[in-house]
């Protein structure tokens, strides 16, 4: 049975072949109006229950996040907003910037399995704690790979420490190889983690992070990325390093 059957619905005093309703986009020009069949409503509802979902499980993972390191929230926020400007600046379809929003918001989800001592050591990490901080993105995606809808998002967490020569983790993929999501929160996480202050050190001025995203490109970050990027963070100098820590004086 169609979900939508059309029904032939005049006002009074109007002839049946006048349109009903010209902006409404379930008016047809013979005056019929569509009306959704019992079973197109079912799949409705059905549908707005799966966002719904999806939206609840973004939210409670975000929380926990929020709850194991305040700022890796905050950052997380941070960044889904910028990856959505670069994403459609870049002219990323729909589906693309959805997964590009969970991704941004999730990237930094396996360290819930990183011990706190090594994720808030004030000193630079030994061999044996910094191989086992890159087992975050792992961690990640063995989480969300398990639900239904975020399968592609896990992937892009998977791979968002990648770099375009090769050189990054865990893959080692290069170039176009890397998904663009990763890309674009490779690119945004390591400016974040540039600028925002920490108790063991001052988050660095504007001028410099845009220095270092740029001498890396085309090593680290894709330049394409970093390009479109760049004049989105300089807009936003004074909310984000108020919101990183930074002074923002040390930023102009």
């Amino acid at each position: 049975m169609d979900a939508w059957i059309p029904t032939r619905r005049s006002r009074p005093g109007s002839s049946a072949g006048e349109q009903l309703n010209p902006g409404n986009p379930l008016s047809m020009p013979s005056g019929e109006l569509l009306i959704p069949s019992p079973e197109g409503f079912r799949v409705k509802v059905l549908e707005e229950q799966v966002s719904s979902l999806r939206n609840s499980v973004i939210c409670a993972f975000n929380q926990l996040l929020d709850l194991k390191d305040l700022n890796t929230g905050v950052h997380s926020t941070r960044l889904a907003e910028w990856g959505l400007r670069v994403g459609q600046e870049l002219g990323l379809d729909e589906s693309t910037l959805r997964n590009l929003e969970v991704a941004a918001l999730l990237h930094d989800i396996g360290k819930v399995g990183i011990p706190d001592a090594i994720l808030r050591k004030p000193g630079k990490l030994d061999a044996d704690e910094y191989a086992l901080i890159k087992k975050h993105p792992d961690y990640g995606w063995a989480v969300l790979r398990m639900l239904p809808g975020f399968e592609s998002a896990a992937l892009d967490i998977l791979h968002h420490h990648e770099s375009v020569d090769g050189t990054g983790y865990p893959a080692g993929l290069r170039s176009s190889e890397i998904p663009i999501v990763s890309r674009i929160v490779c690119v945004i996480d390591a400016y974040d983690a540039m600028v925002s202050s920490r108790p063991y050190r001052k988050g660095l001025p504007f001028d410099e992070a845009a220095r270092r995203l740029v001498a890396s490109s085309g090593t680290q970050f894709d330049a394409m990325v970093v390009r479109s990027f760049l004049p989105i963070a300089q807009a936003e100098i004074d909310t984000v390093f108020a919101a990183a820590g930074t002074a923002v004086d040390s930023a102009l």
